[in-house]
């Protein structure tokens, strides 16, 4: 049998018991990063082997893992923390599962997604995950737009290196939306703040932001799912050039044409 088990995100007695006793008794565990595993394991006395799982060699642990199973072997599959597979490797694992018709299941447990949605007080009612933000820049560009154009709440993962620079381009597609930036979530140091991704900016006045950090952004309003796609950039260079405008008198005329604050057009093309 195999088990996809869910290990804390910073507690480390929010590992349940029914997780506790799968992890004792599995003949092997395949873990993210088996240094920080075994703390955890250590820290409840557990012994059992581990072996390395994670993205970098996914597909070779997953051969590895199946002859395992082959074997007779029972597999308990960890992240770090959380879930397998929320953002972590385990996806290409399970797939193959599905195909050779071998059957697992999952030990539930504690989830950033659903921590910080709950801490965030924004609508629960409907939400999706995006997981972390790509690098590339077309690919990010585009993420990060459809993160803010559904009217339900979004939450996105995002390192604390490159949280600042996500929250200012965040500003600058909606300057006014509520945003929540959970960080060290279950630990000493919980921290959720809730404003405008500017005000949330200037909180970290020093620059330094510690611990992974989740992003939840609250819905859009129904208006900007409505609204058609406009190249602010490419709107702002024509109406400047027939007008001679200077940029604020040339963002009210654009707000004026598509029904976009000037604030937000401003913000755009600056």
């Amino acid at each position: 049998m195999i088990y996809f088990v869910a290990t804390p995100i910073g507690n480390l007695y929010d590992l349940s018991q029914r997780a506790m006793e799968v992890l004792s008794e599995v003949d092997a565990i395949a873990a993210e990063d088996t240094r920080r595993t075994r703390k955890l394991l250590t820290h409840f006395g557990i012994k059992t082997k581990l072996f390395s799982f994670h993205k970098h060699n996914e597909r070779a642990g997953t051969e590895k893992i199946l002859a395992k199973l082959r074997e007779g072997k029972s597999i308990a599959v960890v992240s770090d923390s959380g879930m397998p597979m929320i953002s972590d490797a385990g996806q290409f694992l399970a797939e193959k599962l599905w195909e050779e018709n071998v059957s697992y299941t999952c030990i539930p447990g504690a989830s950033a997604v659903e921590v910080a949605l709950v801490m965030s007080g924004l609508p629960t009612d409907k939400f999706r995950f995006l997981g972390f933000a790509p690098r590339d820049k077309n690919e990010y560009d585009a993420f990060l737009k459809s993160a803010m154009r559904e009217p339900i709440t979004t939450i996105i993962f995002e390192s604390p290196k490159r949280l600042l620079k996500t929250l200012k381009d965040i500003s600058k597609i909606d300057s006014s939306r509520q945003i929540a930036v959970a960080r060290e979530l279950t630990k000493i140091h919980e921290e959720v703040i809730r404003d405008t991704a500017i005000n949330i900016i200037n909180k970290f006045n020093d620059g330094e932001v510690k611990g992974e950090c989740v992003i939840v952004i609250a819905p859009a309003p129904e208006r900007v799912k409505e609204q058609k796609e406009y190249n602010f950039l490419d709107l702002m260079e024509k109406v400047q050039k027939i007008s001679g405008l200077p940029h604020s008198k040339a963002a009210k005329i654009i707000s004026a044409i598509t029904g976009v604050s000037k604030r937000e057009i401003y913000n755009q093309t600056i």
